[in-house]
């Protein structure tokens, strides 16, 4: 089992664990925008599962109907991920909406928010490690759940100053006025999740740092060859493709042209982790003279 696996089974019982905790402050206390941040706790549970499951299809090797592998899995769980931050977002509104209509004074708001607070920590300590090591596996999944994790720290933090400043206070309407203003920032959070999740499913190019890095490996490598042109890179989750036309000199052998193209590909892969790299070889009338010029 790898660490990415493990990582999102155990999302779901550290999500199981918070919602528990949250439902209890709600309890307690009575709170509206309690009651909401326990609702979306229940989104982090299903979005952890949506991920393990994602990332379990991702990890499937390619076959005959899926040539190129899975990895593309991974960014439908993000997108999905991404809607149901978007949904649990309006359902905290339609709460905060109702507190409106009938604000009411809190049942024990400070052991509330001391319980609140246990799992805002939890939560804050969870998503720094999906996040963190997401990245370093290069998981959408993951690091789209430590981002919606964050989502829901915010909404703590945003809750506990509300009901806090309501005690303090005794104006009992800003329990939901913090869950209006929390909800729109989750609206906010969702969109941006979901918009960097179909950038991957529309094929997007990698990253101008990495395409430097990928043109500077092919110019320093590819000796012998004349010029590297229509580069073209991609990003499915955990992969990397990339691919080009290589023009050699027109009396350059197959077995030199193969052993070029192989010391490309090793310097690639090193450089860019889940490389998967395809050259098309073209003899030296196919030049271009645009493109990637070869060092000597």
């Amino acid at each position: 089992m790898s660490n990415t696996i493990r990582l999102a089974i155990a999302s779901i019982f550290v999500g199981a664990l918070v919602l528990g905790i949250k439902t209890l402050a709600w309890w307690l206390t009575g709170s509206v925008a309690l009651l909401a941040d326990a609702f979306e706790s229940t989104v982090n549970v299903a979005t952890a599962i949506a991920a393990l499951i994602a990332i379990r299809i991702a990890a499937r090797p390619a076959d005959a109907s899926h040539p190129y592998g899975h990895h593309k899995a991974e960014f439908f769980s993000a997108v999905l991920e991404g809607v149901m931050i978007i949904v649990a977002a309006l359902l905290i509104l339609r709460e905060a909406y109702l507190g409106f209509l009938s604000p009411r004074a809190l049942d024990l708001p400070i052991e509330g928010l001391l319980v609140n607070g246990t799992a805002t920590m939890i939560n804050a300590l969870w998503a720094w490690v999906l996040t963190s090591r997401g990245r370093a596996a290069r998981s959408p999944a993951l690091v789209a759940d430590g981002r919606h994790l964050f989502t829901d720290v915010v909404t703590s933090v945003g809750v506990a100053v509300g009901v806090l400043l309501a005690v303090v206070t005794g104006w009992w309407i800003l329990d939901p006025l913090m869950a209006a203003l929390v909800a729109v920032n989750i609206l906010w959070s969702g969109s941006k999740v979901v918009r960097e999740s179909l950038s991957g499913l529309m094929d997007e190019a990698v990253s101008e740092e990495t395409l430097g890095l990928v043109r500077d490996i092919i110019s320093k490598e590819a000796g012998g060859a004349v010029e590297a042109h229509d580069l073209r890179t991609r990003h499915a989750g955990q992969a990397t493709f990339i691919d080009f036309h290589l023009v050699v000199p027109g009396d350059t052998t197959v077995f030199d042209a193969h052993e070029i193209c192989d010391r490309v590909e090793i310097a690639l892969k090193e450089a860019v982790e889940g490389a998967r790299i395809t050259i098309h070889v073209e003899p030296e009338h196919k030049r271009k003279h645009s493109g990637i010029v070869v060092l000597d």
